[in-house]
């Protein structure tokens, strides 16, 4: 994916979306150089940066894009208000936006489409008009929530109140800092918060593995998991987006799974849904013997017993004298280029030519390794007639004895 790959045709630019995207920053950068950074402010930051973020990872994306659970009123206040605080749009079309994407994944009707490249998808699709329209998605249950309809009709003065206000009249009032308000809560943390969700459209579609799936290109990636409170396990969500949680294994970072479960705990939210866990143990099975399938087909394997000759017992006593064969379990083998790497020695080999020696590789003179038998029916020229083509279980090398086939 490159940085500008497919980008559509511009139709104008959205003055709003790259006045915040670009403001916010340059009052932050102002800060860092010019402002003075006091601890309340830096602690107060912090927790206001984690309210926003979950405002959109369990609010926005889990409870309203994806209905993964069901919350209280007080923790969809909590939530919404949270959500609001970004700045990232109203819920109701932010959830619309992102539904779009999952039923129409690196599709032209997907808003943020990856194919687009890393431009695009990371602020391009929100400061740029184009011709492109979203693909049509149900969010009937959205227009009838009193809650996200009167959140959407007052967007724009709640966003203010939210995003831009409180953070910097409260520690403004509380400890005197209004500048470190303005420039830190409210400008520093909008501008991580901004960009750390939008890497989720991003670098999480670019970098990454895809352990459920790769027929798309949503990936797991630790690094976005971390900026955005868990949200980074993508590939796993795109397969299981009705699960609250986006980290399924226990040692992936997924605050979020952890505070919407500490929610179920305490009675401010229930039905917390879980894909189960047979189907998702499916998906990572699928993947690994995929990834299996592609080494296996890479290796060289011995030729099928089906295409090797018949051979007689007095044509392989002939071949014997020229070169060195010997007969194991059936099959003949040409072991001349292998005599001088024989760890038992060169006569072991050249003294038993034309000979049945099954006995003694199975351990009447010892008993061989896995690697010694895979070894071994490498070096197969035909199977001896005459009765003895009937090979018992050891027509199968142990390497073989696991294959991967496609149906």
């Amino acid at each position: 994916m490159s940085l500008t790959q497919n980008f559509p045709k511009l139709r104008g630019i959205r003055w709003f979306n790259l006045s915040i995207l670009v403001i916010t920053p340059c009052i932050a950068a102002f800060g860092f150089f010019m402002v003075p950074l006091c601890y309340q402010t830096m602690l107060f930051s912090m927790c206001y940066f984690m309210f926003t973020v979950l405002g959109i990872t369990a609010g926005y994306h889990r409870l309203w894009s994806h209905r993964s659970y069901n919350a209280s009123s007080p923790l969809q206040w909590f939530l919404l208000f949270g959500g609001t605080s970004a700045v990232q749009g109203s819920c109701l079309w932010w959830s619309k936006a992102h539904r779009s994407h999952h039923r129409y994944t690196d599709t032209e009707l997907d808003p943020y489409d990856s194919t687009r490249g890393l431009l695009w998808t990371h602020i391009g699709w929100m400061i740029f008009k184009t011709d492109l329209r979203s693909g049509a998605v149900d969010i009937c249950d959205l227009r009838k929530d009193p809650l996200i309809r009167f959140q959407h009709n007052w967007y724009f003065t709640l966003a203010f109140v939210f995003g831009f206000f409180l953070p910097t009249i409260i520690p403004g009032l509380l400890w005197g800092d209004w500048i470190g308000g303005l420039c830190f809560a409210t400008a520093f943390r909008m501008t991580l918060a901004h960009h750390s969700v939008f890497c989720i459209n991003s670098i999480a579609h670019y970098l990454g593995s895809t352990p459920y799936d790769d027929r798309l290109t949503p990936r797991d990636n630790f690094i976005s998991a971390i900026l955005t409170m868990g949200e980074g396990y993508h590939n796993f969500h795109h397969q299981f987006p009705m699960d609250y949680r986006n980290a399924y294994l226990w040692y992936q970072w997924d605050p979020t799974k952890w505070f919407i479960a500490l929610c179920g705990r305490i009675g401010l939210a229930r039905q917390l849904r879980v894909f189960p866990s047979n189907e998702i143990v499916k998906g990572a099975l699928t993947m690994k013997l995929k990834k299996l399938k592609h080494l296996q087909d890479s290796v060289e394997w011995p030729t099928p017993v089906d295409e090797l000759p018949i051979v007689t017992f007095d044509t392989f006593q002939e071949e014997s004298k020229s070169r060195v064969l010997i007969l194991i379990s059936g099959f003949i083998h040409d072991v001349s280029s292998f005599i001088d790497r024989h760890p038992g020695g060169v006569p072991v080999l050249t003294q038993n030519s034309g000979k049945d020696m099954t006995a003694a590789f199975f351990g009447g003179v010892y008993r061989h390794s896995n690697a010694a038998h895979n070894l071994l029916s490498m070096m197969r020229v035909g199977i001896l007639a005459g009765g003895v083509e009937t090979l018992g279980g050891h027509d199968i090398p142990p390497s073989q004895r696991l294959y991967i086939a496609e149906r």
